[in-house]
């Protein structure tokens, strides 16, 4: 099957709880369709870099799944229609990466990126 990767920003105003609730409620959407998620991370509520429906900040959640493309078709769907989802980025990949992602990495973690103050 495909591999893909979703991130989703949901409202800031709701709690962490009901912000990981949503990312477990559409897991469980993908695995009805025949999908499988195999890694999914909160980020927490970060501010965005321009206001979408005059929010500006937002929880973000990551998803890397296993899925046919009908699954994933239907789970965006149903991300654009529910109320408390703002946006929904889908990409498809090659191959997953090992470990967390690069958001949930300390800064000291991400190696060595050289002197930036140049």
């Amino acid at each position: 099957m495909p591999l893909y990767e979703h991130v989703m920003i949901a409202r800031q105003d709701l709690s962490n709880a009901q912000a990981e609730g949503l990312v477990d409620h559409f897991s469980a959407v993908l695995s009805d369709n025949g999908g499988n998620v195999t890694h999914s991370e909160y980020w927490g509520v970060k501010t965005m870099a321009y206001k979408i429906n005059k929010n500006r900040k937002g929880h973000y959640a990551f998803l890397r799944t296993d899925a046919p493309a009908a699954a994933v078709q239907e789970m965006e769907r149903l991300m654009r229609l529910h109320d408390d989802v703002m946006r929904v980025m889908t990409i498809k990949v090659d191959r997953h990466e090992e470990g967390p992602s690069v958001q949930m990495q300390k800064r000291d973690d991400r190696g060595d990126r050289g002197d930036r103050r140049r």
